[in-house]
């Protein structure tokens, strides 16, 4: 339990509130539930530019990392096609993949195939169920993919002030508002209390608030003056309590409550917002393809880790389907921006590409 480890080594509770929000960010689990020690550590591990654990921002945003990793495949002769919905993998007379049929009929062929889409897309949407083991296609359903995550991208016309720390009089960017802030992290059992709700289909009457402000490091991601602030909010259910989907309203009353919350700590917050777009979970799976809105692919949970991980017998980024290959959040050690999967699974390939 989280809970006990953080016991043995701190004492304030706000303190150690804060540390376990890494605990459960992206799972629907409350700093009291079995295993949630190893989310933390998953957040912690590796290091960036020689600092353990330490984690950055992407000058330019995330699609410049993006960008980043198309500009090094295509300066070594890679081809990349943007926009291109994949149908399905195309398989030869003996079951081993063979390229992708595009929906606008476009067949690319190719010795393998690696696919960073979720396991539940690329087994039981891209693949014929009839070519894949029974027992494969039940564990990949099995999957626990609930996520509790709604994030909330806010555009503001000035620098948040919070009573904590208020804002110098030239309104100049304070060492805090370079870091993650969060907010109704006073204790566990505050977090506790918003993941129960959310178990029994609320969204959290005091969310789980994780904030920063990019464009304090990024001046280019606003305009002068202004600023976008990246809200990480939990516990919010894919399904309502009542089987009741969101709809605009009961996104809107949920924003609202997370603005709220904010005003509290820093007055002034919800008049200095000029626009917001609210991405609930099922607009998390919608938009981007993350089943249940999991940012994982699959919860991080101790029986979906390591050698099961995306099922039994199948961590090692091969599938059932010859030349076919698993690389994303869903492989091995699961997800994270740290690109591990992806170069386990690459190096997998290259092994296999020499013996054909």
């Amino acid at each position: 339990l989280l809970g006990q480890i953080l016991d043995q080594w701190f004492e304030s509770e706000p303190l150690k509130a804060t540390l376990a929000t890494d605990a459960v960010i992206g799972a629907m689990a409350s700093p009291h539930t079995p295993g949630s020690g190893y989310v933390l550590l998953h957040h912690v591990m590796g290091e960036l530019e020689g600092r353990r654990g330490a984690w950055g921002y992407v000058a330019g945003g995330m699609g410049a990392l993006s960008q980043a990793i198309a500009h090094a495949a295509t300066a070594r002769g890679a081809h990349i096609f943007a926009e291109k919905a994949v149908c399905h993998v195309l398989l030869g007379r003996d079951g081993q993949a063979q390229g992708v049929a595009l929906q606008d009929g476009t067949e690319v062929r190719s010795k393998l195939v690696l696919s960073n889409a979720s396991p539940q897309i690329t087994f039981l949407e891209l693949v014929p169920q009839e070519q894949l083991p029974k027992d494969f296609v039940q564990r990949i359903r099995q999957v626990d993919t609930r996520s509790p995550v709604t994030k909330i991208n806010v555009a503001v016309d000035r620098l948040p002030s919070f009573l904590a720390a208020p804002n110098a009089r030239d309104g100049q960017p304070l060492p805090h508002h370079q870091c993650s802030i969060h907010l109704n992290c006073e204790s566990t059992n505050l977090l506790h209390q918003a993941f129960t709700e959310a178990t029994h289909g609320h969204p959290s009457s005091r969310p789980m608030i994780e904030l920063c402000i990019p464009s304090v490091l990024d001046p280019g991601l606003a305009p002068q003056g202004c600023h976008v602030v990246s809200l990480f909010t939990q516990y919010t259910p894919f399904m309502l309590a009542g089987d009741q989907s969101w709809d605009e309203q009961t996104r809107n009353a949920y924003a609202d409550r997370v603005f709220d919350c904010i005003e509290d700590y820093a007055p002034g917050f919800k008049a200095s917002v000029i626009g917001r777009d609210i991405l609930t979970p099922p607009d998390l799976e919608r938009i981007f393809g993350l089943p249940g809105g999991n940012i994982f692919h699959g919860g991080m949970s101790l029986d979906q880790l390591y050698f099961a991980r995306p099922a039994p017998s199948y961590s090692g980024y091969q599938s059932p389907i010859p030349g076919l290959y698993l690389c994303g959040s869903g492989a091995h050690p699961g997800g994270g921006v740290m690109g591990a999967a992806g170069r386990n699974a690459a190096q997998v390939a290259l092994r296999d590409f020499r013996r054909l």
